[in-house]
């Protein structure tokens, strides 16, 4: 994971259901381990947890607002891949968590 923020929040991991094409999955050619996954239709999957309530991430490490990782970063889907850093939806997150707002 790349030094910021994210490395001491995981809070995104730990909020929001992740679906994401059925082609990211390593059983379909993709990259993200599908023992982490469930399907959700034929044509989409979910990282495993997310839909939990809460929602937390299989591949989320550590403790949320401590140091985390993710288990598969470098294999991780798009959603994950596209998500930013102290967006209105990381903001969001981190409230949830009680964690302070980024600047």
């Amino acid at each position: 994971m790349a030094d910021s923020a994210c490395t001491s929040c995981g809070a995104c991991c730990a909020s929001f259901r992740v679906d994401f094409s059925v082609h990211e999955s390593d059983d379909m050619g993709g990259h993200v381990p599908s023992g982490l996954t469930v399907d959700v239709n034929s044509s989409l999957c979910r990282m495993r947890g997310t839909d939990h309530s809460p929602p937390r991430c299989a591949a989320l490490t550590g403790k949320v607002g401590g140091t985390i990782a993710c288990g598969i970063y470098e294999w991780r889907p798009s959603p994950c891949r596209e998500f930013e850093e102290g967006s209105d939806a990381c903001q969001r997150a981190r409230s949830r968590h009680g964690l302070p707002a980024l600047g």
